[in-house]
């Protein structure tokens, strides 16, 4: 735990110190202008969902609405905000360096948090291919694969759903034999680039493979601005959490990271 903790000041410094170059910051449609209005369109033409708090709270994710329990993840959402939009930065990638540690239920609780801030708008992929588990988490399996939308077979419209008026969502019904064929293809890139360029989101969130486990996350990282490592308190090992933020360091920048499950009288949660 100690060495765990060292590392996480460890990133901060490297952060503060400028270690990582930021992104260029990108620019965004001004509110009111008719590219605007057909943004808002589009995303009130998105198939909307009712998300069951029964099978949500089954998977500890807790901040469709504010309560206490949500408290440490949407001090998270701000930190996260805050810094992406001090760099100018839209897309992240949530990583972890094994399996277990709780990254979806990370990412779930960070779209849906955004989705109370009004006048922001999130979106959250599951490009976690071979172990695809957000639609399970939300209790909704999508007609088509998100790997049809990836690779331009259907479009993001059928595709995607809608939680609230500000919260897309791609899912998966199925698990992928050969993800990194569709991760690593150009194709992804530019069909993702697309969807930015259209629906222009605030925050576009990326649920990816624990990055040890095979070179899925690893052909991808370079399509966003920074991930986001989450680690797990008496779990992950210091030499998988210190290999996990090297490898991410050499595709993105490192946003920053999450000790889940850490423990105390008063906090759940940690984060760098």
């Amino acid at each position: 735990m100690e060495k765990i903790q060292a590392a996480l000041q460890k990133a901060r410094t490297r952060r503060e110190t400028g270690a990582q170059a930021p992104a260029a910051p990108r620019t965004s449609t001004t509110t009111g202008s008719p590219i605007a209005g057909r943004q808002a369109r589009l995303w009130a033409e998105l198939p909307e969902i009712a998300l069951s708090g029964t099978k949500l709270a089954h998977h500890h994710v807790v901040t469709q609405k504010a309560s206490e329990k949500a408290t440490p993840f949407d001090i998270m959402r701000t930190k996260i905000l805050l810094q992406m939009q001090q760099n100018g930065w839209k897309s992240i990638a949530i990583t972890s360096p094994m399996p277990k540690s709780g990254k979806t239920t990370t990412a779930c609780n960070l779209a849906l948090g955004l989705g109370r801030q009004s006048g922001l708008r999130a979106m959250l992929f599951d490009l976690d291919l071979q172990d695809p588990s957000i639609g399970h988490f939300l209790n909704h399996t999508p007609e088509a694969p998100i790997s049809d939308f990836l690779t331009g077979n259907t479009p993001f419209a059928e595709q995607a759903v809608r939680v609230g008026e500000n919260v897309a969502i791609s899912p998966s019904n199925r698990i992928e034999t050969d993800p990194t064929r569709i991760l690593l293809s150009p194709k992804t890139g530019e069909t993702l680039d697309a969807v930015q360029a259209t629906y222009a989101p605030d925050i576009m969130i990326y649920d990816m493979p624990s990055i040890l486990v095979n070179d899925n996350t690893r052909a991808f990282l370079k399509n966003v601005d920074c991930a986001l490592i989450v680690a797990r308190a008496n779990h992950t090992r210091y030499g998988h959490f210190d290999a996990c933020e090297r490898e991410v360091a050499e595709y993105t920048n490192v946003l920053g990271v999450v000790l889940n499950a850490f423990r105390t009288k008063d906090v759940q949660s940690y984060m760098d």
